[in-house]
């Protein structure tokens, strides 16, 4: 299995790739694309395409870039960026750049945690999808259509613009571009009461390898559903997403208590296996596990975070009854607006004193260094497993663990109703490790300690295929070259981000770009050649 990249030996690059010292106009691939782009769209395009000469090429590329690691001067660059302003656009894009022959890269929000979108190792373009951000919320119809390009943060505002009691099951994380995380599947803290984002999809458009803008009829059912979780990029542009709106309580309680191996964090996580994804549906009952010192000695600091879609008093009798380990009081409880609970899970002081519009600041050009990986829980972990686990986080030193309860809604839904089929699993883990330093030590050090706490568990978690959550990209588990191997590459990916779905996926793929010109280090495989 490949655990790296692969790099690659290029002939003629200076043919291709545009020098820094060459002006914008005098770069060919510039002047190639840029007439072509112009000529489709009958309008001069030049303030929608940086090449590397470019004054504000940096500030463009930099802007959505949420992983410092690929923020180094040694990160491979786009030699061009593309910012499109309409659906025409995007078709004009794609048109211009296939004769090109340069692998097209397509970015809505960067939070793409190995920088699959606009990282590669060979001469790349970049499709940047941030100005396509329009949000139209329709209360009577309870739906709303959303551009590829807005942001989490955006929507909530939106929704909330026209209502204190809808809401969408998405991610916690505001900044999140819409395009990636409804097309990886999406999944926030309502997946329990509503499933997740793609179980909640009306209709979708998107621009194919021709150049055609499809809405779901157009595309059909079989296009719609493989970008309803199988990964936007491998199979066109997506443009948006038409949603479904979901109906939320007036008032709703958040709540975090944290607790320690000392005082019964071990009894605590091991019970919560039984209760989180079995519990009422409106209660998100998320753990956070986090090795720390305390009092000097070492220790793992066991963190109980929840949405509860219902009455503080309610959720503590709740609890008070299935999970006495965790000795919750109403005065660790807040009730709140649903709006306010996505501010205040998004660690805003004071949620319900803030300005809402905070959701609508991008935070552009702010990263850190960081990796994650995933797994999925099948059965409960033994309490001498817990243990051993806490060991291992002590000895390691740094990674933290998330465990997302599953259940509710979620283990109602087949698993080839979209891509993703981890629906019966008890718990998705996420693997989480983030540093300040720019330092290639400590990097090399914190991303091997996330694979031997990732090795660590094997024996606790699926197995056959072992599993992993496709919007928690690791190239960790595999990547694709897309060379005469390329369909055995991305199986090895393919089948623990989709299982079974991912046959129908590759069939898909096949029939929409035979060419494979939607590609990156871990796109769905075409099938493989016959001659």
């Amino acid at each position: 299995m490949l655990t790296t990249r692969p790099t690659f030996v290029f002939f003629l690059l200076f043919l291709t790739l545009p020098f820094c010292s060459l002006s914008q106009s005098s770069n060919p691939v510039y002047n190639s694309f840029l007439k072509c782009f112009s000529d489709k769209t009958k309008t001069s395009q030049a303030q929608n395409v940086f090449s590397q000469s470019n004054s504000s090429y940096s500030s463009v590329l930099r802007a959505y870039i949420r992983n410092a690691r690929f923020n180094t001067s040694t990160t491979p660059k786009p030699t061009l960026i593309i910012t499109p302003r309409s659906d025409k656009h995007v078709s004009a894009a794609v048109l211009c750049a296939k004769p090109l022959n340069f692998v097209f890269k397509i970015r809505s929000g960067g939070h793409d945690y190995d920088g699959l979108s606009y990282v590669a190792d060979r001469p790349f373009f970049v499709l940047d999808l941030s100005n396509l951000r329009k949000v139209t919320v329709d209360i009577a119809d309870q739906s709303a259509w959303i551009s590829a390009g807005a942001t989490l943060g955006e929507v909530y505002y939106r929704i909330r613009e026209k209502s204190r009691v809808h809401g969408f099951p998405a991610g916690v994380c505001p900044t999140v571009g819409v395009g990636g995380h409804l097309s990886g599947g999406g999944y926030g803290n309502l997946l329990r009461k509503f499933g997740l984002t793609v179980d909640n999809l009306i209709d979708a458009k998107i621009v194919d390898v021709n150049g055609r803008i499809l809405d779901r009829k157009s595309m059909g059912e079989d296009l719609f559903w493989a970008i309803s979780g199988g990964g936007g990029g491998s199979f066109g542009v997506v443009l948006g997403y038409k949603v479904k709106l979901v109906p939320v309580p007036s008032i709703v309680t958040v709540f975090r208590v944290e607790t320690f191996i000392e005082s019964g964090a071990v009894d605590m996580v091991h019970k919560w296996q039984s209760v989180g994804p079995k519990t009422d549906r409106n209660l998100f009952l998320r753990m956070l596990l986090q090795p720390v010192t305390r009092n000097r000695v070492q220790t793992v600091r066991a963190t109980a975070v929840a949405l509860f879609l219902g009455r503080a008093e309610d959720v503590v009798s709740l609890l008070s009854k299935e999970l006495p380990e965790l000795a919750l009081k109403k005065e660790n409880c807040t009730e709140m607006t649903w709006y306010q609970s996505a501010l205040w899970w998004d660690n805003r002081l004071n949620a319900t004193q803030i300005d809402p519009k905070v959701f609508l600041d991008r935070n552009l050009d702010s990263s850190r260094f960081l990796k994650r990986k995933s797994d999925y829980v099948a059965t409960e972990i033994p309490r001498d497993g817990i243990e051993s686990l806490f060991r291992k986080m002590i000895e390691i030193g740094r990674v933290g663990l998330v465990f997302n309860p599953y259940g509710g809604k979620m283990a109602e839904i087949a698993e080839d109703a979209t891509p993703l089929p981890h629906r019966k699993m008890l718990y998705k883990i996420q693997y989480s490790v983030n540093w300040q330093e720019s330092s290639p030590e400590i990097e090399s050090g914190l991303l091997n300690q996330s694979r031997v706490l990732h090795s660590f568990m094997a024996e606790f978690v699926s197995k056959n295929p072992r599993r992993a959550y496709l919007n928690y990209r690791d190239v960790d588990i595999g990547v694709n070259d897309h060379g005469p191997n390329s369909y055995e590459q991305g199986e090895v990916y393919g089948r623990m981000y989709f299982g079974k779905n991912f046959d129908r996926l590759v069939k898909i793929k096949t029939a929409v770009d035979p060419g494979n010109f939607f590609r990156n280090e871990q796109s769905i495989p075409t099938l493989p050649s016959k001659a």
